[in-house]
């Protein structure tokens, strides 16, 4: 058993007869009154969000987690197929508990976390970034580096990112996963 203090983003905990991952937290310490713990938490089994409130040393029942690193093989409809990079064995997730899937290339290597009581994936994290090719968008005029203005851009992976300006087809951009946004083109 954990308290409200040991939440953190990451952490899977039972919660009303079902599995739930912290996407985000917040410790307060209002002024009046005593502190308290407002999360965001995921779904494992439905993908669906939920905003909570703890109160200051509210007991919570933590899952115990493993993580292994899977490769993200291809998708078919709403099925994901990942293998195991140490025993190659497969697994099969459904879209909704993926936080970002429209990011995954194929051949990209994920973080899987696995309940260590019945075995069963839990949800999957993705690296911090992917490097993605762009392979539509509006061409690039010379000198719109000054603003902030965007543009969407399709890249590999089918997902639709908003990029300056300046980027064209068969750049390769660098996207924060957490957030899908655009950061930094990479150099060849």
């Amino acid at each position: 058993m954990a308290t409200s203090s040991d939440i953190r983003k990451g952490l899977c905990i039972r919660y009303s007869n079902d599995i739930y991952k912290v996407i985000e937290f917040l410790h307060v310490k209002p002024g009046k009154g005593p502190a308290f713990v407002r999360t965001k938490m995921k779904s494992v089994t439905t993908g669906k969000t939920i905003d909570n409130t703890f109160s200051a040393g509210h007991k919570i029942e933590d899952v115990r987690v493993e993580t292994h690193k899977f490769q993200y093989l291809y998708s078919d409809g709403d099925m994901y197929h990942f293998m195991n990079t140490e025993d190659y064995s497969q697994i099969q997730l459904m879209k909704g508990i993926l936080d970002t899937p429209e990011l995954m290339k194929e051949g990209e290597t994920v973080t899987v976390l696995i309940n260590t009581e019945d075995g069963a994936p839990l949800s999957v994290d993705m690296p911090a970034h992917v490097i993605l090719e762009v392979t539509s968008t509006e061409p690039g005029l010379k000198g719109n580096t000054a603003t902030n203005a965007t543009k969407p851009a399709i890249v590999e992976t089918g997902a639709e990112i908003n990029v300056p300006l300046f980027i064209n087809e068969g750049d390769k951009i660098r996207i924060d996963t957490e957030k899908g946004q655009y950061q930094e083109r990479m150099k060849d």
